[in-house]
């Protein structure tokens, strides 16, 4: 009796129905299954990165409004209640100075983690890169309790630079998987909804952190920890990276039973099942070669800029809400979540409007000329009532992230499948990382400068963050001659006047 066709279905890039046909669940429920792990899985990475921003405001308070406790040890009357070495003046140059050894960390790492993820399996990559952080993470929260005081444990050899490293093994390979399983259709609407966990993960890494910040900071890193390092043994046991790892497994697995039956069965009879899949022989692009394709250098260079801001505000809002409001730590945590609530909603928005204009690049110019008015009046009007800082940090939350989030799914997924590849397959990762991590160089810059800045007043951090803003739009403005003809600007008006036969149908 024939199980399966004899010819391989991954020779052709077709999907045989005899072959789905051994799988027990059809291939839209898998597509389906693999977009919630993946997005459980960076929730994770980002629920991990976020307690450092929240625990801030408790490591440096202000001393005079607290009382002290009779008993405590000590003559300072203005720190006591501090957290050394972020006792004296320069603690928000140390604060920076913590956050840049994870960020240079991770923007380093991540030129180097495309090309690791597309060559090796992406279940196994995941899988280690989530239990390593979830390891660093911990180390965080031990300093807490062994009583650490030392920065460089703190910069280093707590590993914050580490963790860093090992952060830079979920974007490329998470991307990878969601670019395998979906096309081009609704791409942006898709990922746009995806991205939100992103903000899903700070959304969540502010609330566990606020539980713990005003009574064992520590805890508000290890239970972090504990979560992202769970996901990881989720994803070693249920992962599936693509379509053709499916049908591998499904082929193995037949196989296997196969070789049973045929225990059983006369000499005569022989039952047929394709072999393993061949192996795809297309050769990983290189990192010269991803640099290449048109309009990769530019939206990377865009990213940097819309990360310098997004990751300031990652870092740094908290501590401008308890400084400049006078919320107290936990206070200050849940109000920075609404940043991240808007920036669900700007995602989501993004690539909806993307999807119907077909203009990702117009799109991410509207938004970013948008956020530039928003971010100045936000400083200036945003903490003049309740109702004000909620409504601002909703409108740059979604105005800040919604490019970002666009330029890092559906914008990398599209240029790593570019038509200029000819087919190339296992070039998505790399690619990926090349424009994530030319962000990260941005995400590094943003918190370092806002703690140089910082001491120098408020006011020049988001001079800093509005010019950021600007030099991002002014990036994407100079990607339109390249890319006009593959994400279809709309400007058939100008087209016709030339051709009188503009399709923005093309593609």
């Amino acid at each position: 009796m024939v199980l399966c066709s004899p010819q391989n279905p991954l020779q052709d890039g077709s999907l045989k129905p005899a072959s789905w046909s051994l799988s027990p669940l059809p291939p839209s429920w898998y597509r389906g299954f693999t977009l919630f792990l993946t997005f459980l899985f960076y929730t994770s990475y980002h629920l991990s990165r976020k307690p450092i921003s929240i625990v801030k405001s408790q490591l440096h308070r202000n001393c005079s409004t607290l009382i002290r406790p009779p008993n405590l040890n000590g003559t300072d009357n203005e720190t006591w209640c501090d957290w050394a070495p972020f006792d004296k003046d320069n603690y928000q140059t140390l604060f920076g100075a913590v956050d840049n050894s994870f960020l240079v960390a991770y923007a380093i790492g991540m030129f180097f983690s495309g090309i690791f993820g597309e060559r090796v399996p992406l279940r196994y990559y995941l899988t280690i890169g989530m239990l390593l952080s979830g390891l660093f993470t911990c180390l965080f929260g031990l300093g807490f309790y062994l009583n650490i005081h030392s920065i460089w444990y703190y910069a280093f050899v707590q590993v914050r630079a580490m963790n860093g490293l090992v952060q830079t093994t979920g974007w490329p390979a998470v991307v990878a998987c969601v670019g395998n399983w979906f096309g081009k259709g609704k791409r942006g609407f898709i990922m746009g909804v995806w991205n939100s966990h992103t903000s899903v993960g700070n959304i969540l890494g502010s609330l566990i952190a606020g539980v713990f910040v005003s009574s064992a900071w520590g805890m508000s890193f290890i239970v972090p920890g504990i979560i992202i390092a769970s996901t990881g043994v989720l994803c070693f046991f249920f992962l599936v990276e693509s379509e053709s790892d499916l049908l591998a497994r499904i082929l193995k697995a037949s196989q296997s039973r196969i070789a049973d039956l045929e225990i059983f069965s006369s000499p005569g009879q022989s039952n047929s099942i394709s072999s393993e899949p061949a192996e795809e022989h297309t050769k990983a692009i290189s990192f010269c070669g991803a640099l290449r394709i048109p309009g990769v250098m530019e939206f990377s260079l865009c990213l940097l800029f819309a990360k310098l801001v997004s990751y300031t505000f990652l870092y740094w809002l908290p501590l401008y809400i308890a400084n400049v409001a006078h919320f107290d730590p936990k206070e200050a945590g849940d109000m920075s979540t609404l940043f991240d609530v808007g920036g669900i909603v700007g995602g989501i928005v993004a690539g909806l409007v993307s999807d119907q204009t077909g203009g990702r690049a117009s799109t991410c110019c509207v938004m970013l000329i948008l956020a530039a008015p928003m971010l100045f009046l936000y400083n200036h009007i945003g903490q003049y009532s309740l109702a004000t800082t909620i409504g601002m940090l909703l409108v740059c939350g979604a105005l800040v992230n919604g490019p970002y989030a666009l330029i890092t799914t559906a914008v990398s997924a599209d240029l790593g499948t570019h038509e200029s590849l000819r087919g190339n397959s296992r070039a998505l990762s790399t690619v990926t990382a090349i424009i994530d991590g030319t962000g990260s160089i941005g995400a590094a810059l943003g918190p370092l400068l806002a703690g140089l800045i910082s001491p120098t007043g408020w006011n020049n951090v988001f001079f800093m963050l509005v010019t950021a803003d600007i030099l991002a739009c002014l990036r994407l403005k100079i990607v339109y001659p390249r890319l006009q003809h593959f994400y279809r600007i709309p400007n058939c008006l100008w087209k016709q006047r030339q051709h009188n036969n503009c399709s923005l149908g093309a593609s």
